[in-house]
């Protein structure tokens, strides 16, 4: 098997993955996917598709991830990690899909609008 490369996003995050057979090696930015990702929660989210699909014993991921926060760039490499699962073998996308791990989700930040605090938040108004 050549290796695999897909691609995630999750707000402005934004992770490039290569997925190769081997013994389960999650790498992320060249540093330890554990120490990448420190809480629980995070560890949960890129390894999701791999456990859903019984396949985080077979193969090593190498991810590069830029952008965003850690809870974008975790969800950024659970999609990425999620379609590269669905080429490995095309029945695993019936696995994922109802999970939503292979939707892009669009919720991006809304604009700070002039004239207001923030993008919704107004400023004070004061009757003299």
């Amino acid at each position: 098997m050549a290796t695999i490369h897909k691609i995630g996003r999750r707000k402005t995050a934004v992770a490039r993955v290569y997925v190769t057979e081997g013994t389960g090696n999650i790498t992320v930015n060249k540093k330890e996917f554990t120490t990448y990702f420190p809480t629980a929660t995070l560890q949960y989210k890129v390894l999701q598709p791999l456990s859903m699909t019984e396949n985080a014993s077979n193969f090593d991921v190498k991810v590069n991830v830029y952008g965003g926060g850690s809870t974008g760039q975790a969800e950024a490499v659970r999609m990425a990690i999620a379609r590269a699962m669905c080429e490995v073998n095309a029945e695993n996308r019936t696995i994922l899909k109802p999970e939503g791990l292979l939707t892009r989700d669009p919720r991006m930040v809304e604009r700070k609008k002039f004239g207001q605090k923030k993008a919704r938040k107004r400023f004070q108004f004061s009757k003299r």
